[in-house]
């Protein structure tokens, strides 16, 4: 184990894979089928960060055999299926497949349950090949919040992925005091990385300002920490000068992550939202008809993520729209949808069915644009996704005022001009936070101090 954790840290993950594979060989030699299945879990933990996915499903059915057979200990049991359990979900999730995790996920919570009302008793197994542990109890139980966020994150129940968030922030404070494990830093900034992204949808820039400042600063604590999640940071920093129409520095950021990342998913990722500035931008037509050529989702598309290849669709239809292509951009829009509702990517589907919505009122179908935008509006609600709903609440109050429904399009209005207040105000106070400045922030390590801003220094307009 000690052989492997040196090549994983040096990035040697053949290596460490087939240092993993000897070691599960002498567990079964030893007859040590516990040792055996956490050799074979690492090992299948490794697979996965290779994305070498054929490999891992065979082995992972195997690990699955293993666990549910062995009679031991029933921590160390319940721990091993913690594990699987863990890489099966995470697994789902890389693939953007949210839907289909929901019963791995049902049962890892379950299990975690029920190694909370275990006893601790001082475990002496009969073979000592048996006495390895994989995580303390208190980890495994961070690691379960960890994992529902990620998933909540996706899914789009944001407030679901903030309640998670806060229990588990909460227990890693504790623990924080008693363990100086680095495990415990690794996972506080994923649990940060995801629940920015969740503030910056609800609208809630100012907080995630300061909780990217917070990112930095456990960052410089630990020069692998930060070696690790540069590329996050950079994207983090990239979506919320969206969120402030910073359109450079948005450019800058992820220019800088995608330098910075060999990881093809977040690659993926950093693509589409590059790609939605250069949309916004509208003068960049040769880089975004490069960057959507590498990420076509017709064709090659370079990640397996079913999420990801939606967001692709979406991207092509939001172009097709900008640039008056309108039943191109319906296919493309049609396609997001298909995929967004086979696996309930709610985000997705609102972005989707808001921007058909508009598409059909610039083409004069009144009744088909309601029928897409009331849908929107529900479930940017329920999400809640404060962009959609000042889209939304904008085309509902222009339908109704086109079919000479007052009533209803003064309601529309008033709710348009709340969610502009909002937002607005929300706006103004991020921009004249000190934290404001990181997004000129593109080389080297993260800044210590941040100097204060005078007060909001980005247009408005698209705002209102």
């Amino acid at each position: 184990f000690h052989f492997q954790q040196l090549h994983t840290l040096e990035k040697d993950l053949v290596s460490a894979c087939d240092l993993l594979g000897v070691g599960a060989e002498y567990a079964r030699v030893v007859g040590s089928e516990y040792t055996r299945a956490l050799f074979l879990l690492s090992k299948g933990m490794l697979l996965l960060m290779e994305r070498k996915l054929q490999e891992v499903h065979p082995l992972l059915t195997l690990c699955g055999q293993i666990v549910e057979n062995w009679q031991g200990n029933p921590i160390q049991k319940e721990s091993l299926r913690v594990f699987f359990l863990v890489l099966q979900v995470t697994h789902y999730l890389d693939a953007g497949q949210v839907k289909s995790v929901k019963p791995c996920l049902k049962q890892l919570q379950q299990c975690i349950q029920t190694i909370s009302t275990l006893h601790d008793d001082e475990i002496l197994p009969s073979n000592p090949a048996d006495l390895f542990h994989w995580l303390p109890k208190e980890h495994m139980c961070v690691l379960v919040y960890l994992v529902t966020v990620m998933h909540s994150m996706q899914a789009g129940y944001l407030e679901k992925a903030q309640k998670y968030t806060d229990k588990a922030l909460m227990q890693l404070e504790k623990l924080k005091m008693l363990d100086c494990s680095p495990i415990l830093s690794s996972f506080q900034v994923i649990l940060l990385e995801h629940i920015i992204m969740c503030r910056l949808v609800t609208g809630h820039k100012a907080t995630a300002l300061q909780e990217i400042s917070q990112v930095c600063q456990l960052c410089q604590q630990s020069p692998r920490l930060f070696s690790n999640h540069a590329a996050q940071l950079h994207t983090l920093l990239g979506l919320y000068c969206i969120s402030v129409n910073c359109m450079d520095n948005a450019e800058a950021q992820f220019t800088t992550a995608l330098r910075l990342t060999t990881h093809q998913e977040l690659w993926a990722f950093i693509v589409t939202n590059l790609a939605s500035v250069y949309i916004r931008e509208g003068n960049r037509h040769q880089e975004l008809y490069s960057l959507l050529e590498r990420i076509n989702p017709d064709h090659n598309f370079p990640v397996s993520s079913h999420c990801l290849r939606a967001a692709a669709f979406y991207i092509r239809g939001l172009f097709s729209f900008f640039q008056g292509r309108y039943n191109e951009a319906k296919r493309f829009l049609r396609e997001t949808l298909k995929m967004s509702n086979a696996e309930d990517l709610n985000r997705l589907t609102a972005c989707s069915l808001v921007l058909l919505g508009h598409i059909f009122y610039v083409l004069g179908n009144h009744r088909e644009s309601n029928n897409m935008v009331v849908p929107a509006m529900q479930l940017a609600s329920k999400i809640p996704d404060m962009s959609v709903q000042l889209w939304s609440s904008a085309l509902l109050r222009d339908l109704n005022k086109a079919c000479g429904n007052a009533i209803d399009a003064h309601e529309a209005a008033q709710m348009h001009q709340n969610f502009s207040q909002q937002l607005l105000q929300d706006h103004i106070e991020a921009c004249s936070l000190p934290e404001h400045n990181l997004i000129t922030w593109t080389d080297g390590p993260p800044p210590v101090q941040f100097q204060a801003q005078n007060g909001p220094t980005t247009s408005l307009a698209s705002l209102l």
